[in-house]
């Protein structure tokens, strides 16, 4: 007589740069589980635990970018006020640019470094 798997419980635990990271799921079927289905439970724990590092990482550079987008920010200003007093003429290609970035009423939005552990298309479950 072989024995019915019934419920399981599958955990993963990370730990990434002094932080620690769950994921843990329960299955239940009364016809019984296959060893594919713990497995792939398994799997679907360590997306899970490697997206929450993967969210940890960038929520962790956008806090550093945070700290200095206001000190970037007026660097942007000053230079730009910097290629102003230039002649056209002797504007690079890249100042232009800069310029015309400048112009624009939301070039703010560049050193805008908001996040909120935001969901994206690149991880699958």
């Amino acid at each position: 007589m072989e024995t019915k798997i019934k419920n399981a419980s599958v955990k993963v635990m990370l730990s990434y740069d002094y932080s620690h990271f769950e994921a843990s799921m329960s299955l239940e079927n009364d016809n019984g589980l296959t060893m594919q289905e713990i497995d792939e439970a398994r799997k679907n724990c360590q997306r899970l635990a490697d997206k929450a590092v993967g969210q940890y990482k960038t929520a962790k550079q956008s806090a550093a970018n945070r700290s200095d987008g206001q000190f970037k920010m007026r660097l942007f200003e000053d230079e730009c006020k910097r290629i102003k007093a230039k002649d056209e003429q002797d504007r690079t290609i890249k100042e232009i640019a800069m310029l015309k970035q400048y112009e624009n009423e939301r070039w703010q939005d560049q050193f805008d470094y908001d996040y909120d552990y935001d969901d994206d298309d690149n991880y699958k479950y």
